[in-house]
């Protein structure tokens, strides 16, 4: 039998090059030590505040921060690597992590514009606070979303937001809020810190796939958010264009998880899952560069459209591979394989999760155009 032969980019050998840096190393060795072993009891017990200080005492939860906070200033490289490697080892610890792990560099950018950051803030530059995620609702705006009404002194925030990973570990989340034209002023996006507190109210969800994620349904009732916590404001256009290369692209946990499968697969027992993680290797490695290739090139190019009929492709592709490796998984493991004990059922259950991630409009008629072939 043979195999294609391996399209390399720069960025994925950027990324491959990262196995090299020490910080990596550690996580890499924390991963395959705690996180593997164990991602069957956290799907069902959820991510638990000493996996959060695990995390902490790694560097995890500010390794994007400057040196002078005690970061580590990665490159975007080395973050993907670190990205691949966790979601690989535990997907629901990863989802928490991944939540409030981008937000370190954003503060430390609107630090760097000259921004007067509050201790809040300066406490997640540290490495000190959990943050949640709640920014997506705004894709789903005018049908739903949270609500920005100005006031003086800051704005106040009322609505539900769909989805908060992390819920009960984090002291805080970053909230996408939208304050309606008015005059001649457009839609606008209020992004900011928001503290959890005995206004946020939130709905356990019951989710088939990454249970161990705590996600819940969160409602903000009147919440006054002080001017001093807003990370930015913008026209609801400028967001959507940024929010382009986050739901368009393949990224990095597709690949984690995509290697994990097909290292069980190497592992299995039947000769023939062996052959098919020998086939769908490097059509996944192929996958992964194009993708990282595309995303970078889009990134320096402004964002937006650019090349984006074939971002949204690709992502369909490592979907559509990270569904075929996990069946076959899966079959290899036949009846067993679908029992609680079992990593088949559970990578399955994550492949899943994958494909309505980040599911705009654009990525939901791109996967349906697929399967409707």
């Amino acid at each position: 039998m043979t195999t294609p032969e391996l399209v390399a980019t720069p960025a994925a050998e950027a990324v491959d090059a990262a196995d090299g840096h020490p910080f990596v190393q550690r996580v890499r060795e924390y991963a395959e030590r705690v996180l593997a072993p164990t991602a069957l009891t956290t799907e069902v017990g959820g991510v638990t505040p000493e996996r959060i200080e695990e995390l902490r005492e790694l560097g995890l939860l500010n390794h994007l921060a400057p040196r002078e906070f005690g970061g580590h200033e990665l490159d975007r490289a080395v973050d993907r690597r670190l990205h691949e490697i966790l979601s690989g080892g535990c997907f629901n610890t990863w989802l928490v992590w991944a939540q409030h792990a981008p937000l370190a560099a954003r503060i430390a950018a609107a630090r760097a514009e000259g921004r007067s950051l509050p201790e809040l803030a300066l406490r997640i530059l540290r490495g000190e606070l959990l943050l949640g995620a709640a920014v997506s609702d705004v894709r789903r705006y005018p049908t739903s979303a949270i609500i920005a009404r100005e006031v003086e002194g800051g704005w106040v925030f009322s609505g539900t937001i769909s989805w908060v990973s992390g819920w009960g570990l984090n002291s805080a989340i970053t909230v996408a809020a939208v304050h309606p034209a008015a005059g001649d002023q457009p839609d606008r996006v209020v992004t900011a810190l928001v503290e959890v507190g005995d206004r946020l109210h939130a709905t356990p969800l019951q989710l088939s796939a990454v249970d161990g994620s705590r996600t819940e349904r969160v409602v903000l009732d009147q919440v006054f958010v002080p001017e001093s916590h807003v990370l930015g404001v913008q026209t609801i256009e400028r967001w959507r264009h940024e929010d382009l290369g986050t739901a368009s692209d393949a990224r990095a946990h597709h690949f984690g998880l995509a290697r994990r499968v097909l290292d069980e697969l190497d592992r299995a027992e039947h000769p023939l899952a062996r052959e098919v993680a020998a086939v769908w290797r490097p059509r996944i490695e192929e996958i992964r560069a194009r993708a990282y290739e595309l995303s970078d090139e889009a990134a320096a190019a402004g964002g937006g459209e650019h090349r984006i009929q074939e971002r949204l492709d690709t992502k369909v592709a490592s979907g559509d591979a990270l569904s075929v490796v996990t069946r076959a998984l899966l079959v290899a493991r036949s009846g067993r394989g679908l029992a609680g004990t079992d990593t088949a059922q559970l990578h399955a259950r994550s492949a899943l999760f994958i494909l309505v991630q980040g599911q705009t409009p654009d990525v939901r008629a791109a996967q349906l155009t697929s399967l409707a072939r």
